[in-house]
C-alpha cells in the first residue's frame, strides 16, 4: 500500500501496465487453455477415496437370488403396460401390496408453456406409484430412494422389473435401520418433479398435484435407475444434475467400488476406464471424458431423473444398464447384487454425506479434479478482462482535462463541465437491457400471436421469435448514443467497453461458483472478443470474432464438438436441427424445472454482449 501511495510508483505502475497490457492477456488466455487441458494428466487429477466412514468398506456379503423374478416381473409390467395403454397403476398397487410395502399413488397433471413437440405434447396427466418398506429398527426419520420411470414405448421394463424385485427381497432382511421408497414416476420429469414437491410440500414449478398421502423420514439418497434389456455388458453412471449440480462424490465411489467387487463393468460418459494413464492415447481418452461432462453439466439439463433430487440436498445418481456387443454379459442377479451392496451401505449413514467433494470434474470414474485444481484455469481466463479493465481505467484517468486523476465524472474542478461518456451509455445501456428483456419474456407470451399471422406451429413460432429478436437486437443500439451527447469521442467508447468488461467478469465469476463449466466455456469464447473489440481496426474481422463469441454461436459448437466427442458426427443440417430443439428444450426446462440458463443468457450474457457490439460500431 506504501507503494501505491507513492504518485511516482503509480505512474510507473501504470506505464508497465499500459506497455505490457497485451502480452499479458495473451500469455494469460493460453496459460488457461493449458491449465485446463492438462486437468487429465495423473498429477492434477488424484485418484478417488472414500471419505465416509459409513461405507468405507464392501466386506458385506450382498446376496440376490431373485434375477429370474425380476425378468417375470418385467414380462408381466410389459403385458399390463400394453394392455392399459400407459402405466398400469393397478397392476403395480396389486403388486407392491404382494410384496409387503406400503403402497400410495399420486396423481398430478401440469399444461406446459408451449406444446414439446419432441415428446408430443402439450396437457400433461399422469399418477405416480410409490411403495414404503418401513424400517424394522428405525423411527422412519430417514429414507432412501430407488426409482425407475415408467418410460414410453418398450423402454425401461427390466428396471421396473428389478426394482420389484428388490422391494421383495428387501422386504424379507431385517437390518434397514432407514424407510426405503420404491418409486415408479410417470412422464419422466414431470412426474418425479410433481412427486418432489409434494414430497416436500413446495410448489415451485406449478404443477397440480394430490399430494403425497404417505411419507417416509427425510431422503438421504436416492438411486434412479434405467434398464432396457435382459442383460447388461456395462452400468453408465450419470452425475450432472438441473442446473449443473453434482451429487457428494462418495456415492459415485460407492458405485465404483461395489462394480469393481462384482466384477461389474462401469462407464461414464460412455466411456470404458483404461489403464494407460501415462501414454498419449489415455491422456486423450481422458479428456474427452472430461470434456463430455463440462459440455453435459454446461448445459444444465439432468442428465437423469436424479437430476432433481439434488435441488432439495439429496444426494442421487442415474445407472443405465447398457447391452452392446461386447463378450462379457451380466445378468439381472449381478446388478441387483450390486444395488444391494449399495442400499445396504447408505443404511449405515449416520447423517447426510458430507465429507466429500461437491465441485469436481471426472476424467474417469476412478480418478478426479477438484475444484482447488480447475478454477486456476478459469482465474487465468479472467485476468484478461481485469488486465484490459485496468488499462481502459488508465487510460480514460489520462484523457481527464488538466492531467489530474480521478475516478468518475463527478470529480471534477470549480466551473468544469462534466464529460459528456456516462451520459452517453445511457442509450445503449438501456436499449441493450431493454432487448434482453423482450428475449425473455416474448417468444413464450407472443407465441399465439405469431400462429395466427404465420403457418408455424406454437412451439415452432416460439424458437423462431427466439431468433428473430436475438438478431435483431444487434441492430438496436448503434449510433444511439448520438442522440442525447453527440459525438463523444473515444472516451465514449472506452467507458462503455470498461463498463462491459466489468459486468462480464463479474457475470462469469458468479456463474463460475455455480456452474463451473458453463462459466469456462462462456469465458473461453467471450474472453479474446471482448478484449480485442474496439471501433478502430479491421472492423469486419473484429465482428466475426464478436459474432463468432456469441453464446448461440457457442451453443451451436457445442453442439457438433460433443458429437464428435460421442464418435457420432453431425452433419451441418442435422446439427441445425439439433440446435433449435435446444432452443425449445432449454425454454421448457426453466419453465418446467426452473433451469437459469434460459434467464442468465437472455438477461445477463446476451445484453452484455450487444454493449461490446455497440462499441465496435461506435463510430
Amino acid at each position: 500500500m506504501g507503494l501505491l501511495s507513492d504518485p511516482h510508483c503509480r505512474r510507473a505502475l501504470s506505464r508497465l501496465v499500459l506497455r505490457l497490457n497485451t502480452p499479458l492477456c495473451v500469455l494469460s488466455y493460453v496459460g488457461g487453455l493449458c491449465w485446463f487441458l492438462a486437468l487429465a494428466l495423473p498429477p492434477l487429477a488424484p485418484r478417488t477415496h472414500m471419505s465416509e466412514n459409513a461405507m468405507g468398506s464392501t466386506m458385506v456379503e450382498e446376496q440376490f437370488p431373485l434375477g429370474q423374478r425380476a425378468l417375470n416381473y418385467a414380462r408381466d409390467f410389459a403385458a399390463h403396460k400394453r394392455r392399459a395403454g400407459g402405466m398400469p397403476v393397478a397392476w403395480l398397487q396389486q403388486t407392491m401390496w404382494q410384496v409387503g410395502l406400503e403402497v400410495h399413488t399420486q396423481p398430478f397433471s401440469r399444461t406446459l408453456p408451449f406444446p414439446d413437440e419432441a415428446r408430443e405434447r402439450y396437457m400433461v396427466s399422469g399418477t405416480n406409484v410409490y411403495g414404503i418398506l418401513r424400517a424394522p429398527r428405525g423411527a422412519s426419520t430417514e429414507a432412501l430412494v430407488l426409482s425407475a420411470p415408467c418410460s414410453e414405448g418398450p423402454h425401461n421394463h427390466q428396471a421396473l422389473g428389478l426394482l420389484l424385485a428388490l422391494a421383495a427381497h428387501f422386504r424379507g432382511q431385517i437390518y434397514w435401520a432407514k424407510d426405503i421408497i420404491f418409486l415408479v414416476n410417470e412422464h419422466d420429469l414431470l412426474g418425479m418433479e410433481a412427486w418432489l414437491e409434494a414430497y416436500h410440500g413446495v410448489n415451485l414449478t406449478e404443477v397440480q398435484s394430490s399430494g403425497t398421502p404417505g411419507r417416509a423420514g427425510a431422503i438421504q439418497a436416492a438411486i434412479a435407475l434405467e434398464l432396457s434389456s435382459d442383460v447388461v455388458t456395462s452400468l453408465d453412471v450419470a452425475v450432472e444434475g438441473l442446473n449443473g449440480q453434482l451429487p457428494n462424490l462418495d456415492l459415485l465411489n460407492l458405485f465404483h467400488a461395489f462394480c469393481q467387487k462384482n466384477g461389474l463393468l462401469c462407464t461414464i460418459q460412455g466411456k470404458l476406464p483404461r489403464s494407460d494413464w501415462d501414454s498419449v492415447p489415455g491422456y486423450l481418452h481422458s479428456l474427452q471424458t472430461l470434456l463430455l461432462m463440462v459440455l453435459a453439466q454446461a448445459s444444465g439439463q439432468p442428465r437423469g431423473h436424479h437430476g432433481l433430487f439434488l435441488r432439495y440436498r439429496i444426494e442421487a445418481i442415474t445407472l443405465r444398464g447398457i447391452n452392446s456387443f461386447r463378450q462379457y454379459k451380466y445378468d439381472m442377479a449381478t446388478v441387483g447384487k450390486t444395488l444391494e451392496g449399495m442400499f445396504r451401505k447408505l443404511n449405515n449413514l449416520l447423517e447426510r454425506l458430507h465429507q466429500s467433494y461437491f465441485f469436481y470434474l471426472l476424467p474417469s470414474l476412478s480418478r478426479f479434479v477438484s475444484i482447488g485444481l480447475y478454477m486456476p484455469a478459469f482465474g487465468l481466463l479472467l485476468l484478461v478482462l481485469i488486465l484490459r479493465a485496468l488499462d481502459l481505467w488508465m487510460k480514460l484517468s489520462r484523457s481527464d482535462p488538466g492531467g489530474t486523476e480521478r475516478l468518475w465524472d463527478g470529480d471534477r474542478g470549480p466551473g468544469e463541465e462534466p464529460h459528456p461518456a456516462l451520459l452517453a451509455l445511457v442509450p445503449p445501456v438501456l436499449i441493450s437491457h431493454a432487448a434482453g428483456v423482450a428475449l425473455y419474456w416474448l417468444p413464450v407470451l407472443g407465441q399465439h400471436v405469431a400462429t395466427q399471422h404465420f403457418p408455424v406451429s406454437e412451439a415452432e413460432a416460439v424458437v423462431l421469435t427466439l431468433i428473430a429478436i436475438y438478431v435483431a437486437g444487434m441492430a438496436l443500439p448503434h449510433s444511439t448514443h448520438r442522440v442525447l451527447s453527440g459525438d463523444s469521442g473515444d472516451r465514449g467508447w472506452m467507458t462503455l467497453k470498461l463498463v462491459a468488461l466489468l459486468a462480464l467478469a463479474l457475470q462469469l465469476t458468479c456463474l463460475a461458483l455455480l456452474n463451473f463449466s458453463l462459466g469456462f466455456l462462456l469465458a473461453v469464447t467471450m474472453v479474446p472478443a471482448a478484449a480485442a473489440v474496439q471501433p478502430r481496426g479491421p472492423r469486419v474481422l473484429l465482428a466475426a470474432l464478436l459474432v463468432l463469441a456469441t453464446p448461440a454461436v457457442t451453443l451451436l459448437l457445442g453442439i457438433f464438438v460433443q458429437r464428435e466427442l460421442v464418435e457420432a458426427p453431425a452433419a451441418p443440417g442435422e446439427g441445425w436441427q439439433l440446435f433449435l430443439a435446444a432452443l425449445a428444450q432449454g425454454l421448457l426446462l426453466h419453465h418446467l424445472h426452473g433451469a437459469f440458463l434460459a434467464p442468465l443468457l437472455a438477461l445477463a450474457t446476451y445484453p452484455c454482449w450487444l454493449l461490446l457490439w455497440n462499441v465496435l460500431f461506435w463510430r
